[in-house]
């Protein structure tokens, strides 16, 4: 089978962490093919979305683990699935690649993510879908409003809708000087939105990524902790990772977010977790895979390419992984 992958510059991607590089190993040890290609290379002529896209030859070695062929000029109906892996920013040309991505899904081919579950599911603002396991939380852009909810709950995380990997994610207390200051740079003068939540202090135990893989929750998390003086777990911001068995609360979340993301088309989403509160919903290009393979011998990777060659009507003898759920 052939899959084309939507990515980064393949040279930017650091092999030996990289989720999707995981995912494509795993296809090619399959013995499918797999591809490459960016958005710039995606284009729409007369009805038909195209692209053009590059053979990868995938290396075990992560300094140099790929080799890549000419590109060629490809209908996306030529390929057995293409799957969505850009990183953020979620910006117009994001969308603008989801709108070239579902003109082929309507001319047959399988997408995943799928393109309007990527525009509906905002990685923040979609906890409102399952509101039952959130924090509280606000997303306004009105300072106003920003200024009240601190005042109710003292020890407040604000963030942008459209950040990643803890990037302008700031603690604000009620007494804080530079409070105003922090409420006006984030919300941009009160012209972006943005989200305020109560401050979780489990977060010192970790900011746990859980992964869904085609309505499976994988049985490890990846526990992002804080370094000492920071509150943010993000592995872009210095975290280090811990690869946990679920709890109880984590397994919950878990199940009942599983099924409704996979029927929006979501084959792969990681959640995120504090203490026992549902923080976000990352569905753009969830990482965390080789982490929790190296520490728990789960194979991710080898539970998505079963699930990926499922999804596209071939039946499999299903993975170790896959059993083990």
């Amino acid at each position: 089978m052939d899959f084309a992958f939507i990515l980064d510059p393949l040279p930017q991607i650091k092999a030996y962490k990289d989720s999707t590089v995981a995912m494509m190993r795993s296809l090619a040890a399959r013995g499918h093919h797999v591809h490459a290609l960016e958005q710039h290379d995606l284009y729409w002529r007369d009805g038909e979305t195209r692209a053009s896209a590059r053979s990868l030859t995938l290396a075990a070695d992560d300094h140099a683990w790929y080799a890549e062929g000419e590109p060629a000029d490809r209908s996306l109906t030529g390929f057995d699935a293409v799957l969505m892996r850009k990183d953020p920013p979620f910006d117009m040309e994001y969308v603008y690649s989801t709108y070239l991505l579902e003109v082929a899904e309507a001319a047959g081919v399988r997408v995943f993510n799928r393109p309007q579950a990527l525009r509906d599911y905002n990685e923040k603002m979609s906890i409102a879908r399952f509101r039952e396991f959130a924090p509280p939380s606000l997303v306004a852009r009105d300072a106003r409003l920003i200024d009240a909810f601190i005042d109710e709950h003292r020890d407040v995380i604000v963030k942008p809708l459209d950040g990643m990997g803890g990037t302008s994610v700031f603690r604000v207390r009620h007494d804080d000087p530079n409070r105003n200051v922090i409420v006006e740079t984030v919300s941009q003068l009160g012209t972006r939105s943005v989200m305020a939540q109560r401050f979780i202090p489990e977060i010192v135990d970790g900011d746990k990524r859980i992964l869904l893989v085609a309505g499976r929750v994988v049985p490890y998390s990846l526990a992002r902790i804080p370094r000492p003086g920071e509150t943010r777990g993000n592995l872009a911001a210095g975290g280090r990772g811990v690869a946990l068995p679920l709890s109880p609360r984590d397994r919950e979340i878990g199940e009942a977010l599983a099924g409704p993301l996979w029927a929006d088309g979501m084959l792969v989403a990681g959640i995120d977790v504090i203490g026992a509160y549902l923080t976000e919903i990352n569905v753009t290009s969830p990482t965390c895979f080789v982490e929790i393979t190296e520490q728990s011998g789960f194979d991710v990777g080898a539970l998505f390419a079963d699930a990926l060659i499922g999804a596209c009507g071939v039946r499999t003898g299903g993975s170790r992984a896959g059993a083990d759920l």
